[in-house]
């Protein structure tokens, strides 16, 4: 066994997909441990937040501060409130509000704005305007108030007696905090997605589930179409002509409109993790079968097979101890990549409506559906979609790598 296991690590292509592998296997057993929050919890009362690091307002006004001059801190603020598209935007609204287009300096911030407060009104109805149009310049309007103001920010509070306004503090341009004396502080790498929830925590999750699903479903898949290939493959007859009669129905009909077919039936509610993946596992073993019969066909007439027949074993006997050992490496490859041919089916399920039900657990594919459906690759809130696109493909090339690598190992004509 030891022999058989260096061997195997001696291929590059195995060590680099099994090093993929266990580095995402590792992501998603650690680090549910260390946050512990649930995947679906809403922790943002919006939708598409950035990712950053979110610091809390309101706790950041009683932490310590700090003066700092730097010379670009102005110029920043006014980017991060005023980017080049708001500026084309303002530029468009004023010519459409009868403003000479060579009057309009988009680069002159100062005069941009002066032009911009004093012919902007939210009540003006601008011909070919939409509604989302109008309702992005008045939040645009609102944003940019007091951008060039250099005065200080007061905070002021209500007298308990006469209800009225007094000044208890102000904030100062130059005033800094840091975030590290911040008592609530909030790391989000991966923002948030359209319901306000953590994208990382949430796609740790699917990854495990989407895994389990895989695993489920290769399982089934390996298990029927090895028992099926073994006894058509040896016992050959009217057992064969029955068995390759079922797999040929199932080459007939597409595995994936057999499969969205059956998802359909059940449907939203009973379809659980466990129930999509048995479904993908019964879908999926037919070319398991068909390679698994060609191997022992090969097989059964081999001389230390008819010596096994000759002693008197029995068929069982004869599979399990004189065939199987010979097709096992093969087995374990298409085991390999039955795993990731079920992650692949989940997805595409999800992504059409029909995975798993979306309020238990989440998946890679329901992550891609949920992301469709608020048009995330629409709106360029890449991190709704792309770092699952991306693990999806990190787990099926993880695997198809370890799979050539073992090819190369079990297949003398591909050796180095």
């Amino acid at each position: 066994m030891k022999p058989f296991i260096q061997q195997i690590f001696r291929s590059g292509k195995f060590i680099v997909g099994f090093s993929i592998l266990a580095t995402i296997l590792l992501v998603v057993t650690v680090y549910p441990l260390l946050i512990k929050d649930p995947p679906l919890t809403i922790i943002g009362q919006g939708t598409f937040f950035r990712p950053g690091i979110y610091v809390n307002v309101y706790d950041s006004l009683g932490a310590p501060q700090y003066i700092l001059n730097l010379d670009d801190a102005a110029t920043k603020r006014i980017a991060s409130r005023l980017n080049d598209n708001d500026r084309l935007a303002i530029k468009a609204w004023l010519i459409a509000a009868d403003i000479p287009e060579d009057d309009i300096q988009i680069e002159n911030t100062e005069k941009l704005l002066d032009q911009w407060f004093s012919n902007y009104d939210p009540a003006r109805r601008i011909a070919g305007m939409t509604n989302a149009q109008r309702n992005y310049y008045i939040r645009l309007n609102g944003s940019i108030q007091g951008l060039l103001s250099t005065e200080n920010a007061i905070l002021a509070r209500r007298d308990a007696e006469t209800g009225a306004l007094e000044e208890a503090s102000s904030v100062i341009q130059t005033s800094y905090v840091n975030v590290n004396q911040v008592a609530n502080v909030r790391i989000l790498p991966l923002g948030t997605d359209n319901f306000g929830r953590d994208v990382l925590t949430q796609l740790v999750a699917a990854t495990r589930v989407s895994l389990q699903i895989g695993f489920v479903a290769g399982s089934i898949a390996t298990m029927i179409g090895l028992i099926l290939g073994l006894l058509s493959g040896y016992v050959g007859g009217i057992v064969d002509d029955i068995i390759m009669f079922i797999t040929n129905l199932f080459t007939v009909i597409p595995s994936f409109v057999l499969l969205i077919l059956i998802s359909f039936s059940i449907g939203q509610n009973q379809r659980g993790a466990f129930t999509i993946a048995t479904v993908i596992g019964f879908t999926s073993w037919v070319w398991t079968a068909r390679a698994v019969r060609s191997q022992v066909i090969s097989l059964r007439n081999r001389d230390h097979v008819n010596l096994s027949k000759l002693s008197g074993h029995s068929i069982v006997h004869i599979i399990l101890r004189d065939i199987l050992p010979y097709i096992a490496s093969y087995v374990v490859m298409a085991f390999i990549l039955q795993i990731s041919s079920g992650i692949l089916a989940e997805a595409g399920l999800s992504i059409l409506g029909l995975g798993p039900r979306t309020t238990e657990v989440p998946t890679l594919g329901l992550m891609m559906n949920w992301a469709m459906i608020y048009q995330a690759h629409v709106l360029g809130k890449w991190w709704a979609y792309f770092p699952v696109i991306l693990t999806i493909a990190l787990i099926t090339f993880s695997m198809n790598l370890m799979n050539t690598g073992l090819d190369q190992v079990f297949n003398p004509a591909l050796r180095d």
